[in-house]
């Protein structure tokens, strides 16, 4: 009986920890400043158990960003089937930008080194999810043989760097034109 408690107790915190989860995005891209306890009331779980899984505003945050970055990954073969490759390969890197870019308050937690953690930790699968992206097109003929996927990455990096707003978008897009055509 006390090992279903347990087992039980554990379901109810994951399920718990995926709530805070679920809101907080969301909550952070509304009002990056918004506070932990709004953010516990928006999940419907008490101070103490947010708390409990991010003890401070910065573990939320990376927690966030690295579930983003998985998400994106795991979509890989969702954009592929929806796009042409060489198209896949541009609305995947618009959405890693999405995701890299200072966003959610990010600024101050994006310079510690719990952060070059995640940075760390999510390097492998993002060039995986490139090199699987870079591939396709080749197959497809739209890219010269032989591209690096960390190469393809850092060429990239421009993306998260351009103003914000319709101008920085608008940038974003012609220097991806230029970038995608030194693939080619």
């Amino acid at each position: 009986m006390a090992e279903h408690r347990t087992v039980a107790r554990r379901a109810d915190a994951l399920l718990n920890r995926e709530r805070i989860l679920a809101v907080a995005d969301p909550a952070f891209a509304d009002d990056p400043m918004v506070s932990l306890n709004s953010i516990a009331k928006l999940a419907g779980v008490g101070a103490g158990t947010l708390y409990r899984h991010f003890p401070t505003r910065e573990d939320l945050i990376l927690a966030v960003s690295r579930q983003e970055v998985q998400s994106l990954v795991e979509a890989v073969p969702d954009i592929l089937a929806e796009y042409p490759p060489l198209e896949a390969l541009r609305v995947w890197f618009l959405r890693l930008a999405d995701l890299v870019r200072v966003k959610h308050g990010l600024g101050e937690a994006l310079q510690t080194a719990a952060a070059q953690d995640v940075v760390n930790e999510t390097y492998a699968p993002v060039t995986a999810a490139i090199g699987v992206l870079l591939q396709a097109c080749e197959a497809a003929g739209d890219v010269r043989p032989g591209p690096e996927p960390a190469d393809v990455l850092l060429l990239m990096g421009f993306l998260w760097r351009v103003g914000p707003g319709d101008d920085g978008e608008d940038q974003a897009r012609r220097v991806l034109d230029l970038a995608i055509g030194g693939l080619r």
